[in-house]
């Protein structure tokens, strides 16, 4: 089963045992400047529900037709929602980028991940494989694992407009999002920005757990008039969380809705569907949702944090790292398997689905390069704790966004790390 506490911590690195020591001297330490490896013991997800027979039929279709892909097949000029053409990423995505499909690629296609397309497109599975397929491309083509790294991303966060800390009641990782903190013009870099960070969410999920909680504070800047970048961004960056993130939101919890903001949220409550609306909270106690001890004082929680960008950003990027590279190991130890459970990548099962620790490789695979971060993180035991399979949640849906031009700013504040609610047409 899972490893010991004790290992999990060793795992989690240097940053957070500094990180532990901090929150252990409290206030003489002053405020937190790292992220938070672990949830508290009483932040526990629910359980998945169980597939019915036509559900598991139609998820063994999916990962038998999964079996067959071998390689990835580009259009020519695959710059298709990225649009980043800039000396800083252009060397990584110019040229084709077709061919066999990689190590990384099929890790990627956990049995998690194809029921995450499964029931983002209901269920329809040949759908659901043209997705997944779909979202391959376009990871190659805009550079996922290779053209967005730290350093690229780094200027875009400089005042801490998006901060991952914490963790939600269910487990979920907690990514604040600032856009009265914008820091820099409108540019491909701000959508990219969004990007990188939800995927270092990801990569600091807990076992049993596949969605994050936005916690979205429209505090006004004192800095900056306008933070808000035009609707075409804000409209990209809609598309990107639907078709390529589906199945991630599980709770938003906002704050200090200024009255254009809260007038378009107002217009469109009604068309929003019950169960995405559930999810959205306005102004509540955030402590109902959040283990006050891992809320940010922002949101009235008693987490002392302070962004520090020389202090917080290294330690992100080698938590991530590290993280990335234990679930990769374990990947590998259980015979890189299309279909492998995210709980025992996270190390929460002892075996994967081939039940052995020790398979052969099914076939040699082409490498990907990866982010020069995950380059450098050594393959470390990942860390781990018992718990039960997180809740299901709903997709959320770019075509049920009516944006209207008082809005602008609610969509807008998407690229600055912000995501809305879904509506239904």
């Amino acid at each position: 089963m899972a490893t010991s506490e004790t290992a999990n911590a060793a795992a989690a690195g240097t940053a957070n045992g500094a990180l532990q020591d901090e929150k252990q001297s409290g206030a003489a330490a002053g405020p937190l400047k790292l992220p938070i490896r672990f949830p508290t013991p009483s932040s526990i997800p629910p359980p998945r529900p169980t597939l019915t027979e036509a559900q598991e039929a139609k998820y063994r279709w999916l990962l038998n037709e999964a079996k067959t892909w071998t390689e990835i097949v580009c259009p020519p000029a695959a710059h298709n929602h990225n649009h980043h053409h800039n000396k800083e990423t252009d060397h990584h995505d110019s040229g084709d980028k077709s061919g066999p499909l990689t190590d990384d690629e099929r890790l990627w296609l956990t049995r998690e991940c194809l029921l995450r397309y499964l029931r983002a497109t209901k269920w329809h599975e040949k759908e659901a494989a043209k997705r997944l397929l779909d979202t391959l491309r376009w990871r190659r083509t805009y550079g996922v694992e290779t053209a967005l790294t730290a350093d690229y991303i780094s200027p875009e966060n400089e005042t801490g407009k998006q901060i991952i800390l914490g963790y939600d009641k269910q487990g979920r990782v907690s990514q604040y999002l600032n856009p009265g903190r914008q820091n820099t013009d409108v540019s491909p870099r701000q959508v990219q920005h969004l990007v990188y960070m939800v995927e270092r969410v990801i990569d600091l999920l807990p076992p049993g757990q596949e969605t994050l909680a936005l916690l979205i504070n429209f505090k006004q800047s004192k800095n900056r008039s306008n933070t808000a970048p035009g609707i075409g961004t804000a409209r990209e960056v809609l598309h990107i969380l639907q078709t390529h993130y589906p199945e991630r939101l599980g709770r938003a919890l906002i704050i200090n809705v200024p009255w254009v903001v809260w007038g378009f949220f107002k217009l469109i409550t009604p068309f929003i569907d019950p169960h995405t609306r559930e999810k959205l909270k306005f102004n509540e106690d955030m402590n109902q949702y959040v283990p006050s001890e891992q809320l940010w004082t922002e949101f009235r929680g008693q987490l002392d944090f302070e962004y520090d960008h020389d202090v917080y950003w290294p330690a992100l990027t080698r938590l991530a790292a590290e993280q990335r590279a234990a679930r990769k190991a374990r990947w590998i130890a259980g015979g890189k398997q299309i279909g492998e459970l995210e709980d025992y990548l996270a190390g929460a099962l002892e075996h994967g689905v081939a039940q052995t620790v020790d398979q052969p490789v099914e076939q040699p695979v082409a490498e990907q390069p990866t982010a020069a971060a995950a380059s450098d993180a050594a393959a470390t035991t990942t860390a781990t704790e018992s718990a039960a399979d997180g809740a299901k949640v709903e997709d959320l849906k770019i075509d049920e966004l009516k944006v209207k031009d008082e809005g602008n700013a609610a969509a807008s504040a998407l690229a600055d790390g912000t995501e809305q609610p879904a509506t239904t047409a």
